[in-house]
C-alpha cells in the first residue's frame, strides 16, 4: 500500500464510526465553493492574496506597489531616452524588454515566483553577464588608443589635430569666461559679442559689455575670468591655451584659439574630407589618406594618421599575445610566474598553517586561546595596507629590514627580480598562513580520534599517523578551500600592485610589463588604466584566457578531490 493511501486511510478512520459526516467530506474531493465547505478568507484553502496585487482595506500594500512601479518606469524611461540619444540600440532594445518584462510580472496576477525572482536575474545580467559579454566583443576589436570611437570621430579629430592659424585670420577681442568648472571664449565679432565653448560652437548674444578695446567684460549668465587669474593659474593657463571653441557645426570651418589669453583667431585644418570616397587629403601636400580595415587612415606611401576608429579584428589579439615580438616573451614569463605565484602560495601558507595547527591543537599546550588569537592577527590586518608596510620595511635605503636585520646594507629587495619575488612570496605567506590556520584548526578537531588511537596500538609512529591518516582526512575538507585559494592568488592584483607595482621593469623590454607581473596585473598594464597607451582589445583578450585558465584548473582539480571522499 502506497504512503498516500496509507495517509487518506488514516484520515477516513479520524471519523468517528457514529458521527455523522458533512457533505462533501466523503467519496467526493473537496473543491473550492463546494456546498458544505465553509471557508474564512485567508484561514484554510488557498492562500490570502496579496495586499499588493488589488485595492482592499486602506490599501496601502496597492500604493506602495504603484509607487514603486513609478518610480523603476521612471528610471527605465530616462534610461531609454538616454540610450536613445546616444545612438545605442542594442541598449536601447534591452531596456525596452527588460522594462516591459518588470510591468507585465509585477501587474499580472500569475508569474509569482518572477516576483522575486526578477530583481536577481536582471542584477545577474548587468553586473556579469553583460560585463562578460562586453570584454568578449572588445577582445575581437582593436579599441584602445587611437581607436576609441567611430569613423566619423575619427575624422573629427584627425581635423582637429591638423588644425593650423589661418594666414589672414583677423584677431579677435576676446575674454575668457567660465561657468563653474566650464571654460569659454566670448570675442568681439565686429561688435556682436559670441560665446562658445568646446562643445558648442560660437553663437552670438545680447546684453554683454565691451571696453574701449573692444574686450568683453561683462557677458550674461558667464563669468569673465580677471586677467590676474590667468597670470597666477598656471593650470589655467594650460587649458586656455588647449582650449579650442568650434567656430560653427562643421569641423571645416576651424576654431577660435588663444595664445595669450586676450585675442583669439581662426585655426583651420589642413586637411580635407570628402564624405563620397571617404577620404581625407592634406590640402598642402596633396597627399590622400585612405581607409583601410585596421581602422586607420593610410596614404599611398604606407603614412598613418594618428587618429582611427576601432573596427573588428577576429583573432588577432589573441594571435597578436603569443607571437608579437614585444609582447610573446614578457608575457611567457609573466604566465610561468604567474602559475608558480598561485602554487608556491598556496603550498607555503597551507604548510606553515597547518604546522601551527597540529603544534597549538597538542592538549598539553598552556595558553592555546591567547596563543591562536596572536596568530591570526595578520589576517585581521587589510591586504593593501600590510603590503604599503612591507614596502616601506623593505626600501633599500630608509627600511627597516636592512637596518636591524642585515647590519644596514643596502639590499635591493623591490629592484632585483629574483629577490623582489622572493619578497612576494613571503609577505603574501605572512597575509595567508592565518587563514589556513584557522581551516586546520577546525578540520583537525574534527578528524575522528579513535583512527589515530588504532594506529598507534598498532605501532604507527607520529610520521606515519600523518602520512597515512591525518593529511588525506584533512584534505577531503581542505581540499576544495585550496583550489579556490589557487584561483584567488591567481588573480591576487593587490599584493602585487600595492608592493611591487609588477616591477622591476624587464630589461629592454617595450611594454610596461614587470619581473612580477601576474597575468592580472599585466592585464592592467596593458588596458593603459595606470597611464601611457592602452590597448584594450588585447588586455581584454589575455583575460578571456585567464578566465579560460581558471576554470579548466578549477573543473580538473574539483574532479580530482572527488576521490578524496572515497577515501
Amino acid at each position: 500500500m502506497s504512503a498516500s493511501r496509507q495517509g487518506k486511510s488514516a484520515a477516513d478512520d479520524a471519523v468517528s464510526p457514529g458521527q455523522p459526516k458533512a457533505p462533501g467530506t466523503t467519496g467526493s474531493p473537496r473543491t473550492p465553493g463546494s456546498p458544505g465547505v465553509s471557508r474564512t478568507p485567508g484561514a484554510s484553502g488557498s492562500p490570502q492574496e496579496s495586499h499588493a496585487r488589488s485595492w482592499s482595506g486602506p490599501g496601502w500594500g496597492f500604493l506602495a506597489k504603484l509607487l514603486i512601479m513609478m518610480v523603476v518606469n521612471a528610471i527605465g524611461v530616462m534610461a531609454i531616452l538616454s540610450a536613445y540619444n546616444a545612438g545605442s540600440w542594442v541598449v536601447l532594445a534591452v531596456l525596452v524588454v527588460l522594462l516591459l518584462a518588470a510591468d507585465i510580472i509585477y501587474f499580472a496576477r500569475r508569474a509569482l515566483p518572477l516576483k522575486y525572482l526578477y530583481p536577481g536575474l536582471v542584477f545577474l545580467a548587468v553586473f556579469q553577464m553583460f560585463t562578460l559579454v562586453y570584454t568578449g566583443y572588445v577582445a575581437f576589436t582593436n579599441y584602445g588608443t587611437g581607436h576609441l570611437g567611430s569613423m566619423e570621430q575619427a575624422v573629427d579629430a584627425a581635423l582637429i589635430q591638423a588644425e593650423q592659424r589661418v594666414e589672414d585670420s583677423p584677431s579677435y577681442p576676446l575674454a575668457v569666461v567660465r561657468d563653474g568648472n566650464d571654460l569659454g571664449f566670448a570675442i568681439n565679432d565686429e561688435g556682436v559679442v559670441r560665446i562658445g565653448t568646446t562643445e558648442d560652437p560660437l553663437e552670438a548674444v545680447g546684453g554683454a559689455v565691451v571696453d574701449d578695446s573692444g574686450t568683453p567684460v561683462e557677458v550674461p549668465d558667464w563669468e569673465v575670468v580677471p586677467r590676474t587669474d590667468l597670470f597666477t593659474d598656471a593650470a589655467l593657463q594650460e587649458r586656455v591655451v588647449e582650449l579650442r571653441v568650434p567656430v560653427s557645426e562643421a569641423a571645416e570651418d576651424g576654431s577660435i584659439r588663444t595664445r595669450e589669453g586676450s585675442t583669439g583667431s581662426i585655426y583651420s585644418s589642413s586637411l580635407e574630407w570628402d564624405p563620397a570616397s571617404t577620404t581625407l587629403t592634406d590640402t598642402e601636400t596633396g597627399t590622400v589618406y585612405s581607409p583601410d580595415d585596421r581602422g586607420n587612415f593610410v596614404s599611398g606611401d604606407g603614412e598613418r594618421l594618428a587618429a582611427g576608429w576601432y573596427v573588428p579584428v577576429g583573432f588577432d589579439n589573441f594571435v597578436r599575445a603569443f607571437t608579437d615580438t614585444a609582447y610573446a616573451g614578457p608575457l611567457l614569463q609573466v604566465t610561468v610566474w604567474t602559475f608558480a605565484f598561485g602554487a608556491l602560495t598556496v603550498l607555503t601558507s597551507f604548510g606553515l598553517g597547518l604546522l601551527f595547527a597540529m603544534i597549538y591543537n597538542d592538549p598539553r599546550v598552556r595558553g592555546q586561546k591567547v596563543l591562536r588569537t596572536i596568530m591570526i592577527l595578520p589576517y585581521a590586518f587589510p591586504a593593501f595596507m600590510s603590503a604599503l608596510l612591507w614596502r616601506g620595511m623593505l626600501n633599500s635605503e630608509f627600511g627597516v629590514i636592512n637596518e636591524w636585520f642585515f647590519f644596514g646594507s643596502g639590499i635591493d629587495w623591490l629592484g632585483d627580480p629574483w629577490l623582489a619575488k622572493f619578497v612576494i612570496l613571503w609577505v603574501n605567506l605572512w597575509l595567508s598562513y592565518p587563514y589556513w590556520f584557522l581551516v586546520s584548526t577546525g578540520a583537525l578537531q574534527g578528524l575522528p580520534s579513535d583512527v589515530s588511537e588504532a594506529a598507534r596500538i598498532d605501532g604507527a609512529g607520529r610520521w606515519r599517523q600523518f602520512r597515512s591518516i591525518t593529511l588525506p582526512l584533512l584534505m577531503i575538507s581542505t581540499a576544495p578551500l585550496a583550489i579556490a585559494s589557487f584561483a584567488f592568488n591567481f588573480n591576487n592584483f593587490t599584493i602585487i600592485f600595492m608592493l611591487t607595482g609588477g616591477g622591476p621593469a624587464f630589461p629592454g623590454a617595450s611594454v610596461p610589463l614587470g619581473s612580477t607581473d601576474i597575468l592580472i596585473s599585466a592585464i592592467y598594464q596593458i588596458s593603459g588604466v595606470s597611464g601611457g597607451r592602452a590597448d584594450y582589445g588585447l588586455a581584454s583578450a589575455l583575460s578571456i584566457i585567464v578566465f579560460i585558465v581558471i576554470g579548466i584548473i578549477s573543473a580538473l582539480a574539483f574532479r580530482q578531490t572527488r576521490k578524496l571522499e572515497e577515501i
